[in-house]
């Protein structure tokens, strides 16, 4: 093999720097990629064995008259020889022409769109290592959400987010949008005076500076190799309030206090998980409080975690969310799925290394009492499952990734000992540092540096069929939650006649509600559901996370008297993990539930993220 293509492969070579970009220091090495067919990214149009790109190169505006953004984007290139053209993803922009750094025209083609995967941006390389794109995203970018005025908290000034995993990145950034091929990346983002950019990479001008006419520039830059799904912005009336020496926090300004007081002890997570897992490397851990729209409860973006405002309950209850996006900064950030199909591998690690923090910092009871509401979602997805082929770590559902992932990982712990298993797992970050990861590679792992030949451990752990088989095998462990299960007994009084006044549930956290709530049957007699309603205020709840189980219980029960409480949560709250289940509910009775998901639907959409409302309008419409 050559110089240059063991380069390619392996990622040995320098990055050059082009002149057109001085401000912007580059990572001196390319990122590796995987070739093994595992690695194979079906859900992206690049070639990376062919022609690679190792770094971007952003200058944009975002225009809120028009709900788009245009500019250019240069894309280092790292070529095999003889390579002719380079391969990136796109969808829906629109492609103005295409130079090399000296601005010489390169020939390009956009081919056929297909689904979600979007187009295959072809560009003719002629010996350039540095291409650049102009082009525009128009408003139905699915990464990009333009929220209007009112539907922010301050209502005075509009907001832009993006939100890019798993493949939506591609509709503003022409590049090769898949997470085993690793980038360094800069940006300068042009906005009208009196907003601020944020990315996720480190802010080069906090004030921003002079760009013309009431117009002010942010400049940014990431110079670790970064799975491209990572890249994220956010543009509005955004503050900042330092929380630590290298925390703090992003948000409207009428949220920054109670978002700051929220996340107090965001810089004692960041020293929590370096001591479990070796060093945080990417500078500083910044989090991004966004309006209520946004679809998740967190992305992990590097440097700059975008968070829900719902969990903000004013308890720090739900704070292990933090913990969770805190987490991927190993396992994703550092060490990431060469594929989507190998996704367990991000969410099924930090959600074992989220609890481990959970535990560091706030004690194994806490610790537990997660642990054990994660056992029982995994429990209920295997109860309810249609497809019990599913249940695996290459399943449809991602929400059991999650879950049997964890589960996983928390049996080799179990397995071995933490004297054992915490060497290993700071060791396994360590070497894959930067890097991306597939199944069969971390197996290879475990066997090299965990098991190290012993048959009867080999034997023990059976990782084979943990990895690649349906179900749970048996030797899963499970510590039930002796809090969890007091809540358990007091749920049993209530269902044998007893009055909710009785339930001690005032001093209940978030997750003993939980428990309580999704442990009841979908079927409670309508003074049952008046009683819990009255004496607990449930339908008035401002935790999201009660008011969404108490309001699938009123689906569940047509509880009519709950339904004004159902209306405006599904018009102010955005959060997948919340509003899904409710329309999933109301769909579901097809009677009573899918005319009341039409209304509500049809004037809550524009507060929904693109990407959720597209899935919501389809569950509604039988797509």
């Amino acid at each position: 093999m050559s110089p240059f293509a063991r380069a390619l492969l392996m990622g040995c070579a320098l990055v050059s720097v082009s002149a057109a970009a001085p401000n912007f220091a580059v990572a001196a090495e390319v990122a590796p990629i995987l070739t093994t067919p595992d690695a194979v990214d079906s859900q992206s149009y690049a070639q990376p064995r062919v022609a690679r790109v190792t770094h971007v190169d952003l200058d944009l505006t975002p225009d809120f008259a028009t709900n788009t953004i245009a500019g250019t984007a240069s894309l280092d290139i790292l070529a095999a020889p003889g390579a002719k053209a380079v391969v990136l993803d796109s969808y829906g922009l629109a492609i103005a022409k295409v130079t090399d750094a000296s601005g010489r025209a390169l020939p390009w083609t956009l081919g056929k769109s297909d689904g979600d995967k979007g187009s295959a941006l072809t560009v003719q390389l002629n010996g350039a290592k540095r291409i650049v794109i102009t082009y525009s995203a128009g408003k139905d970018a699915q990464a990009l959400q333009w929220l209007p005025a009112e539907l922010t908290a301050g209502k005075t000034k509009p907001f832009l987010y993006s939100q890019g995993q798993p493949t939506l990145n591609r509709s503003w950034i022409p590049t090769q949008d898949s997470p085993g091929i690793r980038q360094t990346w800069s940006a300068r983002i042009v906005v009208p005076e009196g907003l601020t950019a944020v990315m996720s990479g480190e802010m080069l001008t906090p004030e921003g500076e002079p760009a013309g006419a009431g117009k002010r520039a942010f400049r940014f830059r990431m110079t670790h190799p970064t799975a491209p799904y990572l890249i994220a912005i956010g543009v509005g009336d955004i503050a900042f309030k330092a929380l630590g020496a290298r925390t703090g926090v992003y948000t409207e300004p009428s949220m920054i206090d109670r978002a700051a007081a929220e996340l107090v002890d965001t810089e004692k997570m960041v020293e929590a998980a370096e001591t479990l897992y070796g060093p945080y490397r990417w500078g500083r851990y910044d989090v991004l409080v966004l309006p209520p729209a946004f679809p998740y409860g967190g992305m992990e973006n590097t440097n700059l975690t975008f968070l829900t405002p719902t969990f903000i309950t004013g308890d720090r209850a739900n704070v292990s969310l933090v913990a969770h996006e805190l987490a991927h900064s190993w396992s994703g950030n550092l060490v990431t799925n060469a594929t989507w199909k190998d996704i367990w591998l991000n969410e099924g690690f930090t959600t074992y290394v989220e609890n481990r923090m959970m535990e560091a910092l706030y004690g194994p009871e806490r610790a537990q009492i997660e642990a054990d509401l994660y056992w029982d979602e995994l429990q209920e997805a295997v109860k309810t499952s249609t497809k019990p082929e599913s249940i695996t770590l290459f399943g449809e559902d991602t929400d059991v990734q999650y879950i049997k992932g964890d589960a996983f990982l928390r049996m080799l712990e179990h397995a071995v000992g933490r004297d054992r298993w915490d060497p290993y797992l700071r060791g396994y970050f360590d070497r894959h540092a930067f890097k991306p990861q597939t199944t069969a590679g971390f197996l290879a792992d475990l066997r090299e540096h965990l098991i190290k030949g012993d048959k009867a451990l080999e034997t023990k752990l059976r990782l084979d069929e943990w990895a690649y088989k349906p179900g749970i095998p048996t030797n899963a462990f499970h510590a039930p939650s002796p809090a969890l299960q007091q809540v358990d007994a007091e749920r049993a009084k209530f269902l044998a006649g007893g009055a909710a006044a009785d339930v001690p549930a005032k001093a209940w956290t978030t997750q003993q509600w939980k428990r309580f709530l999704n442990g009841l049957p979908r079927k409670l007699t309508p003074a049952q559901m008046a009683d819990l309603d009255k004496t607990f205020d449930l339908s008035a709840s401002t935790n999201s996370y009660i008011r969404s189980a108490w309001l699938e219980l009123v689906i569940a029960n047509r509880y009519e008297a709950g339904l004004p409480s159902l209306e405006a949560f599904l018009g102010s709250i955005g959060r997948g993990l919340f509003v899904r289940p409710l329309y999933d509910g109301l769909v579901k009775d097809k009677d009573w539930g899918l005319p009341l998901a039409q209304a509500y639907f049809a004037r809550s959409r524009t507060t929904y993220h693109p990407s959720l409302a597209a899935e919501f309008e389809k569950t509604i419409n039988g797509g």
